[in-house]
């Protein structure tokens, strides 16, 4: 007689662990993270919020940081909240549809943060390379199409992530090796082969992750050579200055991301702690930054805060 068959295609609760390892610092870790949290939220509203009320900013630069705000809101609000839930109230239950629609959240709008980086970068490319003919390229309509398109992407892309684990059965552990539903760590609860799956989701990531954070080191490349070629060296050094902060900002996204999703297929020997403190870098740190880069180093969204505030501008 064969035996019986107990897993479950849905299970009602999953349990997040956090960081393995680090529990007893939980705590302390969620400090940090909520002080991010925080300045994400604000700053990121109030660049929205100054872009929406003033009509002299309604530019294509302006309109992607839009993009992009919205972008760093949602994925930081789909994790942080949860996360600090975990560290300062030891919530670890997460009911199983909650867990899947909070995976669908942070793999598509990550993917949307990389669409919109790249954007931002052929926004600039062109400003800066082709300053004559910005408005004429990036008209409002092609800045809309853009944005559909990373729009679209991102959720064509990893709908399926949710609807494919929904029919996955599950017979193991309930606990989630992680902070948050991440896809690698709950497909390893399944209790069938899932290298397709695996496969299908590394793949995507990869691909994804690797044409856009080429095309916009290819944008910079082309800024920078105009930027040397610039007459005047305090242009020059401004403009470096500006991109450079820019290149930062990407360098930390592309740089975690991509350490986490090379870890799932070569990093067995990498501490779980390690992995996923990295893992959480990325959704963290860029919705952090990129008000700070973007929005506080823009003198134009300076002079408009300031003047809401009533300060006198120097």
């Amino acid at each position: 007689m064969p035996p019986l068959n107990t897993s479950r295609p849905s299970p009602i609760t999953f349990l997040l662990m956090g960081i393995p390892g680090l529990e007893h610092l939980h705590v302390w870790i969620g400090i940090p993270f909520c002080s991010m949290y925080v300045v994400a939220v604000v700053g990121n509203v109030t660049i929205l919020a100054v872009v929406k009320a003033e009509r002299s900013l309604h530019e294509p630069m302006f309109f992607f940081l839009c993009m992009l705000s919205i972008t760093d809101l949602v994925l930081s609000t789909s994790t942080l909240p949860r996360m600090l839930c975990l560290f300062w109230l030891g919530a670890h239950d997460i009911a199983f549809d909650a867990c899947l629609t909070q995976m669908f959240f942070i793999h598509s709008f990550t993917t949307m943060e990389s669409g919109f980086f790249l954007a931002m970068a052929i926004d600039r490319y062109v400003a800066i390379c082709h300053p004559l003919h910005h408005t004429t390229i990036l008209t409002h309509a092609r800045i809309t199409i853009m944005g559909i398109i990373v729009v679209i992407r991102g959720v064509a892309f990893f709908s399926p992530h949710p609807i494919l684990l929904r029919q996955l059965p599950y017979c193991r552990t309930r606990t989630i090796a992680h902070t948050y539903c991440e896809f690698m760590a709950v497909v390893k609860l399944a209790c069938v082969d899932t290298g397709a799956t695996t496969r299908y989701s590394l793949s995507v990531a990869s691909i994804i992750g690797s044409c856009d954070a080429i095309l916009t080191a290819v944008s910079y490349a082309f800024i920078l050579r105009s930027v040397f070629r610039l007459p005047s060296r305090e242009a020059s050094f401004k403009a470096l200055g500006t991109c450079g902060s820019h290149v930062c900002v990407i360098l930390v996204f592309y740089s975690t991301a991509g350490f986490s999703i090379f870890t799932h297929r070569f990093g067995k020997n990498v501490p779980a702690h390690v992995h996923i403190f990295i893992a959480n870098m990325y959704l963290l740190v860029p919705p952090f930054l990129n008000p700070i880069v973007y929005g506080v180093r823009t003198k134009k969204i300076q002079e408009h805060v300031l003047r809401a505030l009533k300060v006198k501008v120097v």
